[in-house]
């Protein structure tokens, strides 16, 4: 057994954060991550600290149990690849509510955003039994694109598979699309995890974004691929003489690559 930092997942989450705040998704505390434990890294951990229960209700069946990596509330995502003992943190879900079991020291706690967080792996365990991550950030120009785009489902989804060939395939899902709301409440939680039951994205109006994936390269891939799309059609919706890529073009992608599109966007 080795002590949490030392774990290869908790690493990674922490030079993901670095890469999402040099990308500019991260300000100050914007963002936060979670990750499930498998079964062989939790065996991996030594528990080396006094166990701290914090109360929690309305905990999802299917996540009792379950050990997740959770960044912390007000975590810098610029500081946190150096200060993990403090910004990282590993807790397991009770029926009750969780308990700390590494990290976060000095009081530190989870991010204000844990009950999304677990209403939404609880969503996508439900859909996909491999699905193990989820990650919140502000991206830029996804976030733009909500401030002159229809709030709409299935017509920004549209958008941005018209902007580059790939979109199709990454999500062929389509994302969901959710109003402003506040944020850190049961209300967005909720919301949230309705929308992952049909899509692995979900984007917050005037927020940011959230990707679901079986793995942080998999969840932070979706998010690159969204937000290119959309600084494409940030950079030439006011100029575009064409609506970008044709539905036919983009059947002609799902048959080449065999992939089955969200029914309803194209025809």
């Amino acid at each position: 057994m080795v002590k949490y930092t030392k774990i290869t997942a908790v690493k990674e989450l922490a030079d993901l954060t670095y890469t999402m705040w040099q990308m500019g998704w991260d300000e100050k505390n914007g963002g936060n991550i979670s990750y499930i434990l498998s079964q062989e890294e939790i065996k991996e951990i030594y528990k080396e600290q006094k166990p701290q229960f914090i109360e929690l209700k309305n905990i999802p069946n299917n996540l009792v149990g379950r050990y997740l990596i959770i960044t912390a509330s007000g975590s810098n995502f610029r500081l946190v690849k150096d200060t993990i003992e403090t910004t990282i943190g590993i807790i397991k879900i009770k029926q009750e509510g969780y308990t700390i079991i590494a990290g976060f020291e000095n009081n530190n706690k989870p991010t204000s955003e844990i009950y999304m967080h677990l209403l939404a792996h609880s969503a996508r365990l439900e859909i996909d039994p491999a699905h193990r991550v989820i990650v919140h950030n502000h991206a830029t120009e996804i976030s733009e694109m909500t401030f002159v785009h229809e709030l709409d489902d299935k017509t920004l989804t549209r958008s941005l598979w018209g902007m580059v060939t790939e979109c199709i395939i990454v999500f062929p899902d389509g994302v969901g699309v959710l109003p402003w709301m506040v944020c850190g409440n049961e209300e967005i939680g909720k919301a949230t995890a309705e929308k992952l039951k049909d899509c692995r994205i979900v984007i917050w109006a005037h927020h940011g974004i959230l990707a679901s994936g079986s793995s942080l390269n998999d969840a932070f891939g979706l998010i690159e691929t969204v937000n290119k799309a959309a600084k494409i059609y940030m950079n030439t919706f006011d100029k575009r003489i064409t609506k970008g890529i044709t539905d036919q073009q983009l059947l002609e992608v799902c048959d080449f690559f065999e992939v089955t599109p969200k029914s309803g966007i194209i025809e």
